[in-house]
């Protein structure tokens, strides 16, 4: 496995990059890593990986070059800006990436990326999750060449249960939107329902294991009911800016192909209300406070 793949590199350590370049490093691989904080490579150093200053120098021995970054902008950055992995980059190099982007975006930094240095792109974006991450289940769902996507298989699945190719450059990016859009209003009706229940009198603790098995049940259910019943919002597993960047992500994709998506837009609305009570970073458990009365 690693003799056909030697070296792997990586940008963006943070709450899915460290346990997903964690895995990559008990597999054996090579990993040269680099983030914008540079202190939040060390516990990958300490493992073995090789850090380095700059996003061009993750190119310099590795044949896939893995992004796990905030949004299109800091992509954007961190492959076309100063110091970016264009500049390091060259023919045969395949840029894997992980973040959640605009579609169109996606595209055309891949197209821009290949006709500058012949460096191909697949959009991988994510679901499962910090547990995911660190159990190697992700669901990880693919855009680009069919040959690009089985080249590295054999390096995803160290890293998710199922890679699915969903379509070229951008469909692993419309799937993600899709998969944003059932968790994000899925999260909120659940906290709609916890809410509910406490005032209404019923133990909320219990609606989890009540519901198990039957047509309500999910894993968003199970994770997230028990922790609004409880307040528990700690440690933060997930943010509430990122639902809320992939929402509107999902509001403006629509908006561009004509289709209608209008629980998603009231999802947005709620999402950013939330957001703007300062809890853009904390935990989506904590959505259970936008109804719970006297916490809003």
């Amino acid at each position: 496995m690693t003799a056909a793949f030697p070296a792997l590199a990586f940008a963006g350590i943070g709450l899915m990059g460290l346990p997903m370049t964690r895995r990559l490093l008990a597999a054996g691989f090579p990993l040269s890593v680099w983030n914008r904080s540079p202190d939040k490579c060390l516990p990958l150093v300490e493992q073995g990986a090789q850090q380095v200053q700059t996003p061009a120098e993750l190119c310099a021995d590795a044949g896939i070059v893995m992004l796990c970054l905030a949004n299109t902008e800091v992509v954007g950055e961190v492959v076309f800006g100063p110091g970016g992995i264009v500049e390091g980059a060259r023919p045969g190099q395949l840029l894997v990436d992980f973040s959640s982007l605009e579609p169109a975006a996606t595209r055309a930094m891949a197209a821009e990326l290949e006709r500058r240095c012949g460096m191909r792109w697949v959009d991988a974006p994510v679901s499962g999750g910090t547990p995911g991450a660190e159990a190697g289940s992700l669901a990880i769902m693919a855009g680009g060449r069919e040959e690009d996507i089985e080249r590295v298989r054999p390096i995803l699945a160290h890293l998710g249960q199922r890679l699915t190719r969903m379509g070229d450059v951008g469909a692993g990016q419309v799937t993600k939107l899709c998969n944003q859009m059932i968790v994000a209003c899925n999260a909120l009706v659940i906290a709609e329902v916890v809410a509910l229940a406490e005032q209404a009198g019923v133990d909320a603790s219990l609606l989890a294991p009540a519901l198990a098995g039957g047509f309500a049940d999910s894993k968003p259910l199970q994770i997230l009911a028990p922790q609004m019943a409880n307040s528990q919002f700690e440690p933060i597993k997930w943010h509430v800016r990122t639902l809320l960047k992939d929402l509107d992500g999902a509001v403006k994709l629509s908006r561009e192909i004509g289709s209608a998506t209008p629980l998603s837009g009231l999802a947005a609305q709620l999402m950013r209300l939330h957001g703007s009570q300062g809890n853009l970073q904390r935990d989506p458990a904590t959505l259970v406070q936008l109804y719970r009365e006297g916490e809003a």
